[in-house]
């Protein structure tokens, strides 16, 4: 005797509305991981060649991202900040971002310096030694993100400097800074003198997690179809008996 197919209201609901948000979700973690891999292939290209000069024309920083690039100037210790909420292994601690004026112009470009560690009394701000004098500086572009949460506004009172940053919120320094500010960021070569820890994360890191999220959210939507058919089914044949 064939089986017939007899789903609840309720389960048919269910299952409509489970199932498009299993395969977005999915779908969502498959697509961060794509960008993750173009981003990595990026990378690689920009890493095979020759540092240089930072392009005239940054209209387009994206385009830029990863850029091997060298540049001479001074630190400006007085408008340096460190990034809040920066762990390195398990430990916290802040980034350094340095402002460097560069040579023959009178505009600056921040560089991270890297990482330090955080005191234990997480008041006590630490005070970050600047080197003095001409600096040649190599490392890889890095366009800091638009997309941020900050409890706070980051100040903008250039007699009262604050030194803790949240996130580097580019639109916020440029407007606390009295010098032009490059759009961009250098992450400081693991090789360049005056630095910090930079053991820099690649951008294909976590791929393999973003990609076991997405197969298990399909996972999700192709089990929630089989319960659905295997309980409408079932209901089915439970109502034909009687």
């Amino acid at each position: 005797m064939l089986k017939k197919f007899r789903p609840t209201l309720i389960g048919t609901l269910v299952t409509i509305c489970c199932i498009p948000l299993f395969i977005k979700l999915g779908l969502w973690q498959y697509n961060k991981a794509e960008q993750k891999l173009a981003l990595q292939s990026q990378y690689d290209a920009s890493s095979s060649h020759q540092p240089e000069a930072i392009p005239k024309d940054l209209s387009h920083p994206e385009a830029l991202r990863y850029k091997q690039v060298e540049v001479t100037g001074e630190y400006v210790k007085q408008y340096q900040i460190l990034l809040d909420n920066q762990v390195e292994g398990e430990t916290a601690g802040y980034h350094v971002i340095t402002p460097l004026k560069l040579d023959g112009k009178d505009e600056l470009v921040l560089v991270d310096r890297g990482w330090i560690a955080a005191s234990d009394n997480h008041a006590d701000v630490p005070q970050i030694d600047v080197p003095i004098g001409a600096q040649k500086v190599l490392g890889q572009i890095w366009v800091p993100s638009k997309k941020f949460f900050t409890l706070s506004p980051q100040s903008l009172e250039k007699a009262h400097w604050q030194v803790l940053w949240q996130n580097m919120d580019m639109d916020a320094y440029v407007k606390a800074v009295p010098i032009k500010v490059l759009p961009v960021v250098i992450r400081m070569s693991s090789d360049n003198q005056g630095g910090f820890v930079r053991n820099w994360i690649r951008p294909d890191d976590r791929i393999a997690t973003h990609l076991g999220y997405a197969y298990q959210w399909f996972g999700f939507a192709v089990a929630a179809f089989a319960i659905y058919l295997f309980v409408g089914f079932r209901r089915g044949k439970e109502v034909s008996q009687n």
